[in-house]
C-alpha cells in the first residue's frame, strides 16, 4: 500500500516516521494482495494547540481509498502515539468489518446460486 504523510506544526521524526510505517504495515493483512498496488492511504498528523493551559493536543487522520471506498478515522489525543493507535485500531475495525461483510455477501450468493442448481438437477434425479 501506498502512502503520504503530511505534518501540520511539527517536524516528522525518524521515530515518528518508523512508528507510522508499523501501523500502517499492519493495515496490509486486511487488504486484497491483488489490489495492494492501487490503494492509497493518506495520513495526517498534526499539533493543533499550543495552549499553555491544556498542552499540546496532537491530531492524527487515516484516509485510506480502496476501489471507491473511502475509510476514514480521526483522533485527538495529548499524546501522539496514543493518537496514532486509537487511529489505527479504528481504521482496523473499518476494514474487517468490510472484509467480513464482502466475504459474507460472497458466501451468501454462493448458497444460492448451490440451491437454484440443486434445484434445477436435483429434481430430474
Amino acid at each position: 500500500m501506498k502512502y503520504n504523510v503530511n505534518t501540520t506544526d511539527f517536524s516528522l521524526t525518524p521515530a515518528i516516521s518508523d512508528y507510522l510505517d508499523k501501523r500502517i504495515a499492519h493495515l496490509d493483512k486486511f487488504i486484497n494482495p491483488n489490489l495492494e498496488e492501487s490503494i492509497m492511504c493518506y495520513v495526517e498528523v498534526g499539533k493543533t494547540t499550543n495552549h499553555h493551559k491544556t498542552g499540546d493536543l496532537f491530531r492524527t487522520e487515516f484516509t485510506i481509498h480502496i476501489g471507491g471506498k473511502t475509510f476514514r478515522a480521526t483522533s485527538e489525543k495529548e499524546d501522539l502515539y496514543a493518537s496514532i493507535d486509537t487511529v489505527s485500531d479504528e481504521v482496523t475495525q473499518e476494514l474487517k468489518a468490510f472484509k467480513g461483510k464482502r466475504n459474507s455477501l460472497f458466501k451468501r450468493g454462493a448458497s444460492k446460486v448451490k440451491s437454484i442448481i440443486k434445484g434445477l438437477y436435483g429434481s430430474n434425479n
